[in-house]
Parts: structure tokens; C-alpha cells; sequence
């Protein structure tokens, strides 16, 4: 038997105040949130508590699962309410559906102050393996086996875990989601850093927004021409268990001399900052996270892009991810949209990501110094390629190459 316990003691709640007393309108709300995560209710108490005088006070409620429970407790005089949900995971990963639950009760309940915790219970069944598994659509899945979990911390902002994998080696997962791995970091990094660092052709500053496992840091130090880096990571726990678990992709990166690294909203740093970048890359987790989460949301509008826009030198590129253009189509052709409103160039490409399952986009935006198309990747031959390459001192790289530059902008 094993599961996710998951709890969290909310303070200070700004939602109507009604919600904290009404048990007929709490109970519809947790029960709607539970069914819309994939929950199997089997059964249901909630109990309306009355002071002396007859006034209402708070609620408590469970919901019975055949996956294990949903409680809620409510206190209208302290504006406080707690949260506890538990799931097994025997048969079926239920994890992104607790965490979605307890994501969804704070956005309603709209706290000051959260205290969250998470807790693997149990010990996995003998000889059952677990599988990790990522939702790319509503109807298709990516998963992969799971030998066991090295490391998991609710942050602030996200629950990050490291796991030890078959094939992949060590990945690291994000509110459910992969985000990176060992054995096949290097098709996603090399193609979010070269073909960008290379049609610039001699990048001297650069800023990484999100990046936290080193990997796109590592590959940008392979320039003679970089001088400086800039690394902004909200989430110091992200950093922190990629220095001790993912050396293998990061290879010591965090400790140059060249890289400064903060810890800070991306969105408010760069409209509080006036340095000039020749690079910007956009190394984040998804726009929408499956558990409903926000946090690479905000970087991914045109506001953002246009003050990326001012903060890149002329000649400076941004390159991003877009998600799959066949799972997220939306989303893929409303961030193409947002960067041709903004930049003066826009080049998109794919790249098979292994640990994702499917065919990834990118895309590289420019500020041009003229007119001119002649920065465009597609303009570059493999022979200017390799010239570039070879100035800068590159030449162990795992995927990009001259050739695979010319191939990703073909079409």
C-alpha cells in the first residue's frame, strides 16, 4: 500500500465569508472539485457547527473515496480553514488529482498565508513498479517506471521531486510533470541554447528566466564570447536539489564565476531591471501546469514579450519553448501570435523530446539591427555554422551540430 497524504492549514482567507459557514454551498463546492479531478466518492458527511446563541460557525466535511478521502474544516472567526486529502496510489498514480484538489480549494479560498504539507505514505507493493505518468492531452499520456523517489520538498511554490529511473536515469518532476532527465537532457538544452547562441554568432550577456536544473546555464558557458549570466530562478529549492541529484546535467555550472543567480519573480525582474542582454531564454516549466498551477503563465504573455523586447540589445534573440503543436495547439499558435506582435523576427522549430513523448516546439525571436534577414537561423549553411562553432571552441555536443541546425529550420 502506498499513497500521497496532503494537507494544508490556510490563514487569513479572503473569500466570501459565507463559504466558511454554509454547508450546503461548501459541500457542493468540494464535492464538484473532487469529480472534476477523477475522484470516486463512495460516500459523505458534513456537519454545520452553531455557537450558543444559534449563530452559524464553522463546517466539517469528509468525502469518502475509493481512492481514500477529501476532509475540510472550516473557522469563519480566524478567516482560517484546513485541508487534508489522501490517495492511494496501488493501481493508478492518483497524485496530480490530490494535488489539483488542494490547489483549487486555496485559489477559492483565497489565503494570505498557507502552510502545505506532503507526505509519501506506505511502501510500494512487492515487485510493482511505479509509473510515472504525465497527462499530454486529455486522451494520451506519456509514463515511464519509477525504481524509486530520491527526493521530494513542497516549495513555496511547487512540488519538486527526484526520482531514479530505468531509462531515463534521474528525472525531475515538477507538480507532476517531467521536466528533465539524465539520459536525454541534452536533446531539450542544446536546442534551446545553440541555434540561438549561434545566429547571434558571438553572444556576450545572456538571461536565463527559469533554468533551475543548470542544464541551459552548462551549455551557454561552452562560449568563449559569454561574460556574463544571469540566472533567475524563483524557487531556491529547485536549484538546490539539482546541486545535490543532477550534477550529471549540470556539471557544476552554478558555481562559475560568470553566473549570478536570483532568486525572483522573472516577470518582476526584468520590468525592474534596465541591463541589456544579447540572449534571453525562457527556461521554464509549462504555461499551465496539469495540477492548474501559474507560475510560467504570466512569462508567457505579450506584456513579457515586449519588455523582453526593450531589455534585449539590437541583434538579441529570446528563445522559448511552445509546448507540442499537436497537444497544445492552442497554446502553441497563441505564443507564435504574441512574439510576432512584439519582435521583428520569429523562427519556430521542433525537436523530439524523449522524456516528453512528442515533437517539441520552439521558437527564436529577434531584434534586428536593420531590415536585413540575414540573422535569421534559416539564412545560416553549415559551413558558417561550423565556422562559428569552431571560434567559440565547441565541439562535444551530444545532438546540435552544424548539419542538425540547418535540418530544425528546413521546413
Amino acid at each position: 500500500m502506498e499513497g500521497l497524504h496532503l494537507t494544508a492549514d490556510c490563514f487569513d482567507c479572503q473569500c466570501d465569508p459565507t463559504l466558511l459557514f454554509g454547508e450546503k454551498r461548501l459541500s457542493e463546492l468540494v464535492r464538484q472539485l473532487t469529480m472534476q479531478a477523477g475522484l470516486t466518492i463512495v460516500g459523505e458527511k458534513f456537519h454545520a457547527f452553531t455557537y450558543a446563541d444559534g449563530s452559524a460557525a464553522g463546517v466539517t466535511g469528509t468525502l469518502l473515496l475509493a481512492e481514500s478521502h477529501v476532509a475540510i474544516h472550516t473557522w469563519p472567526e480566524r478567516q482560517a480553514v484546513t485541508l487534508d486529502v489522501y490517495v492511494c496510489n496501488f493501481e493508478n498514480d492518483n497524485s496530480a488529482k490530490a494535488r489539483d484538489i488542494v490547489d483549487q480549494l486555496i485559489t477559492v479560498f483565497q489565503p494570505q498565508q498557507v502552510s502545505r504539507q506532503a507526505l509519501q505514505r506506505g511502501l510500494p507493493a512487492v515487485n510493482k513498479p511505479i509509473q510515472a505518468i504525465e497527462y499530454l492531452s486529455p486522451y494520451t499520456t506519456m509514463q515511464t517506471q519509477i525504481d524509486c523517489v530520491l527526493a521530494e520538498v513542497q516549495s513555496p511554490y511547487q512540488l519538486i521531486q527526484i526520482a531514479d529511473t530505468p531509462e531515463f536515469g534521474k528525472i525531475m518532476r515538477i507538480d507532476g510533470a517531467m521536466m528533465t532527465s539524465e539520459k536525454d537532457e541534452f536533446y531539450y538544452h542544446e536546442c534551446l541554447v545553440h541555434p540561438a547562441a549561434i545566429t547571434h554568432g558571438n553572444p556576450r550577456t545572456a538571461l536565463i528566466i527559469g533554468g533551475g536544473d543548470g542544464g541551459s546555464t552548462e551549455e551557454l558557458l561552452k562560449y568563449a564570447s559569454i561574460q556574463n549570466i544571469t540566472l533567475c530562478e524563483i524557487d531556491e529549492q529547485v536549484i538546490a536539489l539539482s546541486r545535490q541529484h543532477l550534477t550529471a546535467i549540470h556539471k557544476n555550472a552554478f558555481d562559475s564565476p560568470k553566473l549570478n543567480i536570483i532568486h525572483t519573480d522573472g516577470f518582476a525582474f526584468i520590468q525592474n531591471r534596465q541591463e541589456q542582454y544579447d540572449l534571453i531564454l525562457l527556461d521554464l516549466t509549462d504555461p499551465i501546469a496539469p495540477n492548474g498551477s501559474n507560475l510560467a503563465e504570466s512569462c508567457m504573455s505579450e506584456a513579457f514579450f515586449r519588455t523582453c523586447f526593450a531589455r534585449l540589445n539590437y541583434g538579441g534573440l529570446i528563445v522559448l519553448h511552445l509546448g507540442s503543436e499537436f497537444y497544445h495547439q492552442a497554446r502553441y499558435q497563441t505564443t507564435l501570435t504574441r512574439l510576432q506582435n512584439v519582435f521583428d523576427t520569429v523562427s519556430p522549430y521542433s525537436v523530439f523530446i524523449p522524456l516528453y513523448g512528442a515533437m517539441w516546439g520552439m521558437a527564436i525571436a529577434g531584434k534586428s539591427q536593420t531590415t536585413s534577414t540575414t540573422s535569421l537561423p534559416k539564412n545560416l549553411d553549415q559551413a558558417t555554422i561550423q565556422d562559428r562553432l569552431d571560434a567559440q571552441g565547441i565541439s562535444q555536443l551530444q545532438f546540435y551540430g552544424a548539419a542538425r541546425h540547418v535540418s530544425l529550420f528546413a521546413s
